[in-house]
């Protein structure tokens, strides 16, 4: 039983894995291309509507794929309920925002966002239909299907959207490449599943799955107007200059971070709410799922901070090398990303949503506190903010978990991820280190890359880290297969 749950586990988190990068790796390559047809301003006038898209998408989803996922005796009934359910949330944000569109463009003078906000908001009507197939799927942990998903639509929306850049569509080019990835990822979640809706909306089931999923949607909420006020707050009392320096770290040293997170709780969660009465082996699987996440997260993270000045100078030339060490601070900020996303959803496996609603409130209100008074000290302090903020986010919300399982602590999480940050700590020094040799950017990297693994696995090895003698042996199995 044992060895098939790791069987699950792997399989999950590769093709989990496999979705989030490879999806993201074609978007990437087809933005370059299609970047190089349209004017910044096309991409400032969606960017304009980025607050408006957060805060209508956490409407919309409204955390019943949670609820579904959490809860263990889910029917038919359920499902259907939040079929119908998400459908109609997305046609009431549709027309709202419809409604709204002008006075949007009257606030930023851009009388464009006007018909754009109506072709934006048609995404939130067409993924309204398959948040109950992306239910089912990950209740199955099936990430193989969906990656293949969610790969199709990005490299064929993005094909589409590369031919018409060149036609000079402009920004409808940004505008109808995200309905199409929409659309063709809820016809392909459709005629891969099995599953279709019922003739019935159970009042009942609504309010045991809303009970639940209301305070995610909640502190979604307000999680999402925490993330946007950094933007604006900066963009209000600094430069533009500086607001583009800030940004572009942030984009850079979140995208490992958040990437595995997702990775790793879509795979971790699931399993956890198998447990969710058995509270000894709960606790057990989330300090095991603990040392693997910190195991890899930890080591990419510090290495990018270490090597943040060259790849800054090779990716986006000297003229952005001003935000290396804003690069370096939120490394070191955002690394503990997963570990807070993973506590915080032990209070969701033991269906105490209410507790992780109040818990969101607590670290917002500090978060705010922490922003408010760092916006003196400049952007270097900001970001050290960020830092000081990872750890009272923990602090907070093991507050509230051990009042559910006695055994998780914020002390005792400390003790179990400390000897994981050492490792990666003197991994990330003897990459830096490597700059003494005056090498350039390029060849200082290609030596950096394994002389970094070479020190972090063989630390590893010699401590008797059971997460790298279970790589060594993955990777023995394939080469001698």
């Amino acid at each position: 039983m044992a060895v098939d749950n790791k069987k699950r586990v792997f399989k999950g988190l590769a093709w989990s894995g496999i979705e989030r990068f490879s999806a993201q790796g074609v978007n990437f390559v087809f933005t370059f291309i299609i970047a190089r047809q349209l004017l910044p301003s096309d991409y400032g006038l969606i960017a304009m509507l980025g607050i408006f898209v957060a805060l209508a998408q956490t409407f919309v989803d409204s955390g019943f794929l949670n609820a579904l996922v959490q809860k263990q005796d889910r029917t038919e009934v359920d499902y259907s309920t939040v079929f119908y359910f998400n459908i109609v949330v997305a046609i009431l944000i549709y027309l709202l925002l419809i409604s709204l569109s002008d006075k949007i463009a009257s606030f930023y003078n851009q009388p464009l966002l006007t018909d754009l906000i109506i072709w934006v908001s048609i995404n939130f009507v067409i993924s309204s239909f398959a948040t109950v197939q992306k239910a089912i799927l990950t209740i199955d942990l099936d990430f193989k299907r969906q990656a293949w998903i969610s790969l199709s639509s990005v490299f064929i929306s993005g094909a589409v959207a590369m031919f018409m850049a060149y036609k000079g569509y402009g920004v409808y080019t940004l505008v109808l490449q995200g309905i199409i990835k929409n659309l063709i990822n809820v016809l392909l979640l459709w005629f891969s599943s099995s599953w279709r809706p019922s003739l019935v909306f159970s009042i009942q089931s609504f309010r045991g799955l809303f009970g639940f999923s209301s305070k995610i949607l909640l502190g979604g909420f307000i999680a999402n107007i925490y993330t946007n006020s950094y933007t604006l707050l900066i963009g209000k009392f600094f430069p533009a200059s500086d607001l583009g320096l800030y940004n572009r770290a942030e984009t850079i040293s979140k995208f490992p971070a958040y990437n595995f997170t997702n990775i790793l709780v879509r795979v971790f969660y699931p399993i956890e709410c198998e447990l969710q009465d058995d509270a000894e082996a709960l606790q057990g699987k989330f300090y095991a799922f603990l040392r693997m996440t910190s195991f890899v997260v930890f080591p990419i993270m510090l290495g990018l901070c270490a090597m943040a000045e060259p790849i800054v100078r090779l990716t986006l030339t000297d003229r952005w090398m001003d935000t290396v060490p804003f690069i370096q601070i939120m490394c070191v900020a955002y690394m503990w990303d997963p570990i807070m996303r993973m506590t915080v959803d032990l209070l969701n496996v033991k269906h105490r949503s209410d507790l992780t609603l109040r818990a969101e409130v607590i670290k917002k209100i500090i978060a705010f506190l922490i922003l408010f008074l760092s916006l003196r000290g400049g952007l270097i302090v900001v970001c050290l903010g960020l830092i000081f903020y990872s750890f009272s986010d923990l602090l907070v919300v093991t507050y509230f978990v051990r009042k559910l399982l006695p055994k998780v602590s914020f002390k005792q999480e400390m003790i179990v991820l400390f000897p994981v940050f050492l490792k990666a700590s003197i991994m990330g020094i003897s990459m830096y280190s490597l700059k003494w040799l005056g090498l350039d950017d390029l060849p200082l990297l290609l030596l950096s890359i394994p002389v970094g693994i070479i020190v972090y696995i063989g630390i590893s090895l010699l401590t008797h880290t059971p997460e790298s003698e279970f790589v060594v042996n993955k990777m023995r199995n394939v080469i001698y297969k």
